[in-house]
Order: structure tokens, then sequence, then C-alpha cells
């Protein structure tokens, strides 16, 4: 199994990416196709006792940087390392690819490198997320696409399925619509169109409207939202996040008897933190295209990179895309 990493895609870049695949080939046995700056990866590699053994180096003259215009990773873009490392996986030299560079031109270069699913309208960011499951829940679409159709929030459903059961190991994972209330006449008449599409996709395990206070209850596997609500949920809890973390540390270190509350609740924190830690999931799926993209956070650090390629690994290992075309092909049935 061959991963191909845009070594110089995030904040971090290339040390956190380069440290994270060699920790994925010791704890994963992968290989791993490093695309960037040759001499420079290797010259990290070196400077920081990073081995590369299991690990092959691709040159890319050049870096896509945040601020351009997504679309250019198409076509004006070439050199950059995120356009190489898209065409790789096109030509086939690896199984998946991983980057935590631009979201707008991964998904650009998902979508007219890599391409989309035949049947498939439109390719969505999917965000494994925490809550009261150990496993987490999908919110698709977190940010791709603003402006939806209910038909593709339809397919959102079918993609988001497939993949928490094929990755996250969710037997009939429940989906539910994200909507302002649980009735099936909430929302946008957009909303009423896809909940009654949905209720009718009998490969599906639909369970109606989620309104966004309950999405962390663990009800539903997989949360369906056009990207422009989904971003907005994304974005809200992950500010409570901050927020409850913030608060929990001021509290703990108020004085000597919150100190001593904390360090006999130490093991409980650590977990909790844990559970609300982004590295732990690695990274986005972009699903609805021919093979496994993974969208890694921009600030990722090595234990992200490295749990970005174990969903990578594993996306491929099962064959998400293929089950995804089969699922859509059979929708209705």
């Amino acid at each position: 199994m061959k991963i191909i990493l845009d070594a110089f895609g995030g904040d971090l870049a290339p040390l956190e990416p380069l440290k994270g695949a060699e920790q994925a080939i010791k704890e994963y046995g992968v290989e791993i196709l490093a695309v960037g700056d040759i001499e420079k990866m290797k010259k990290v590699c070196e400077e920081n006792s990073i081995s590369t053994q299991g690990m092959e180096f691709l040159q890319a003259d050049d870096v896509f940087d945040m601020h351009e215009d997504p679309m250019d990773i198409v076509k004006k873009r070439k050199t950059t390392s995120l356009h190489i490392a898209m065409k790789a996986l096109a030509d086939g030299l690896g199984d998946a690819v991983v980057s935590a560079g631009s979201t707008g031109a991964l998904l650009m270069g998902a979508t007219f490198i890599v391409k989309r699913i035949k049947g498939v309208k439109r390719a969505a960011l999917a965000t494994v997320m925490p809550c009261e499951k150990s496993t987490g829940f999908m919110l698709i679409d977190s940010g791709a696409n603003a402006e939806v159709r209910a038909d593709m929030l339809g397919q959102f459903a079918v993609m988001g399925s497939v993949y928490m059961e094929k990755v996250a190991g969710v037997k009939n994972p429940a989906v539910a619509l994200l909507n302002n209330g649980a009735e099936e006449t909430k929302g946008t008449p957009m909303h009423v169109e896809a909940n009654a599409i949905m209720r009718e996709n009998k490969n599906i395990n639909f369970i109606g409207n989620v309104e966004g206070r309950y999405i962390m209850s663990g009800e539903a596997d997989v949360v369906v939202a056009d990207g422009f609500s989904g971003n907005i949920a994304l974005k809200t809890c992950e500010g409570v996040a901050g927020f409850m973390n913030k608060m929990l540390k001021g509290m703990f270190k108020k004085n000597a008897k919150t100190m001593l509350a904390a360090l006999l609740l130490k093991n409980e924190l650590k977990e909790f933190k844990a559970k609300l830690d982004y590295t732990e999931y690695g990274g986005a799926p972009i699903l609805g295209v021919t093979k496994g993209v993974i969208k890694a956070h921009g600030s990722s650090n090595a234990k992200a990179f490295k749990n970005a390629i174990r969903q990578a690994k594993i996306y491929a290992e099962n064959n998400v895309s293929e089950v995804i075309a089969a699922s859509l092909v059979n929708e209705g049935e």
C-alpha cells in the first residue's frame, strides 16, 4: 500500500509531514511517496534523524499558496507539490493522497485531476468529528459546496454512510439531515425534498432531521448538510471545544484545591482532551472521487499526518470509492 504525501502542504511542512510519514511507515506498514523539493526533504530528514526507509521522493519545484485561486491548481500551477501529488494519484503511482494544503485547491484537484465517480454530481468534504460515540460522527458536506440541490444531499448521505461503515467500522450507520427542526416539513423546500429522498432510499439508515444542538449526541453517525451550513456547524463546534478547554484549564489552575482536583482527575482530563483533539481523527476525506483524497488540517502535526495516512490506507484497502460508485448505481432499489 503506497500513500502519496504532499510534503509541502500545511503550516508545518515539510518537517511534520515527513515525521508523520516515518511514524506511519513503522506503525501501519505503508510505503510513502513524498512529493516536494527532494533536496530540501532529504536535508530535513537528515537534520531531524527521520528514517527514509519505506519512503520514496517525487520532485516538485513549487508550492501552492493558500491564497491562490483554487482553480489554478488544475492548469496554471502544474509544478506545485499539490498538483504533482494529485497527478501521481490519477496516474496510479499510489493508492491515495494526503495533503494539508489549500482545501479549495485540493477539492479542485480531486474533481478535475483525480476525477469524480461517474454519476456523482458534486464531491464533498467529509469531516469526522467527536461525539458521545468513540467513532465520532461524519459531517458531510463541511465546506466544499455552499449551494446544493436536494439530490446532491441524497448522494452525500450515501457517500458518508459508506465511509463510516468501511473506514470507521460503524455497522448500518444512522444518517440524519441537519435542519432547524425534527419534523419532516421543517426547513427550506430543498430540505423537505432532501428529507423525502433520503427516507425513500432503502440503502441508507435514515433517521430523519437533526437540529444543530443534537449533532454531537451520537444519535447520528452521518450528518448531511450543504457546505455553507456544514461549515458553520464545524467552526462552531471547534470554537466551543476551544472555549471549554480554556475554561477547564483556568478553573483547575485557580488555586491549590483545584490543582489537587486536576491531579486526581488527570486520566479523565486526558481522555476528555483526546476526545476533542482533531489530531486523533487525522483528516477529512473528499468523497465522490475515484480514489482516496484526505485533507489534513492546515496546522497538522506529525501525529495528525500519521493518522491521516492511516485513514488513507483504510480507505484504499476497503475500496471505498468503488463501493460508493456501486451504492449510487443501486440507489432506490
